[in-house]
């Protein structure tokens, strides 16, 4: 039983120590802050949101171990709990624009003509308007808030994945296997689904670990001008907003969820560039 052990140990560790650098580092990365993200909703040095104006603007120590922001809250557990924002909008977001886009673009490959001409037209207008301004337009309607920055970055993706999927499906499309079903008698829908998204899949993933990536900073940007993650719900942008005015006095404010953003987007990124060159070798390695 421990040869069978220690040659499974082996065997996962030769899996892991082959697959490409930029793949574990990212993986590395983006498990690190899903697992913080985890444990911000059972523990947290301090309530994220308790006000503590004796201990305002102290340094990292052994109570606070990154130190307080103006209003005495504990900048770690701030960092822990807004972690926990940053995913969930980054993953309502590029989920719903990775369901809704895929599925456009699996129809305009499904029906060439009007419908895929009408489906590019749609695209290439909603990629005039970025995520910025369309939450602009929502907070004015509707008023600011997390809701509003999860559909404004949704609405950006959504023509991304379309476009992606259609030129991804339409290559899926002449394959042989595909002219094989069709000559078998299966209709378009029932090849779209057992044929052409499983074959696409991949892609897709990769996509939606880029995409994600930029969700996340687009969610810092919104809070940051007040239209994202509103009080008292910590957000990594609102605390480098706050942290703005005090860069003289107490610049850690600002370092810390500086680099917890850039972390996460180093971690995201990494590992899309990974999963591509693991899944298609055939691809020059990315650059970083």
């Amino acid at each position: 039983m421990s040869r069978a052990c220690t040659h499974r140990a082996v065997s996962w560790g030769q899996r892991w120590g082959a697959l490409p650098l930029s793949l574990r580092v990212g993986a590395g990365l983006c498990s690190a802050l899903v697992l913080v993200a985890l444990l911000s909703w059972v523990w947290t040095p301090y309530p994220a949101t308790a006000i503590d104006m004796a201990a305002r603007l102290q340094g990292p120590s052994a109570s606070h171990w990154l130190g307080t922001d103006a209003y005495g809250r504990d900048v770690a557990s701030q960092l822990l709990v807004g972690a926990r924002s940053s995913l969930a909008v980054g993953l309502a977001a590029v989920g719903l624009g990775l369901l809704v886009g895929a599925s456009l673009g699996l129809l305009a490959a499904a029906r060439p003509g009007w419908v895929d001409v009408l489906v590019q037209r749609v695209a290439d207008v909603s990629l005039a308007f970025p995520a910025l301004l369309t939450a602009i337009v929502l907070a004015a309607v509707w008023g600011p808030g997390m809701g509003n920055a999860v559909v404004a970055i949704a609405l950006f993706n959504i023509p991304i994945f379309a476009r992606l999927a259609r030129a991804t499906a339409l290559g899926i499309w002449s394959r042989d296997y595909v002219l094989a079903a069709r000559a078998c008698g299966k209709d378009r829908w029932r090849i779209t689904w057992e044929h052409v998204l499983p074959n696409m899949a991949a892609v897709l993933i990769v996509q939606a670990s880029s995409q994600f990536a930029l969700a996340i900073l687009a969610e810092a940007a919104l809070s940051y001008l007040g239209l994202g993650t509103q009080a008292p719900q910590p957000s990594w942008g609102r605390m480098l907003s706050e942290a703005q005015t005090l860069l003289y006095q107490a610049p850690l404010l600002a370092v810390f969820p500086g680099v917890a953003i850039a972390l996460s987007v180093l971690g995201l990124n990494l590992l899309g560039d990974g999963l591509r060159d693991w899944i298609d070798p055939r691809q020059p390695p990315a650059r970083h």
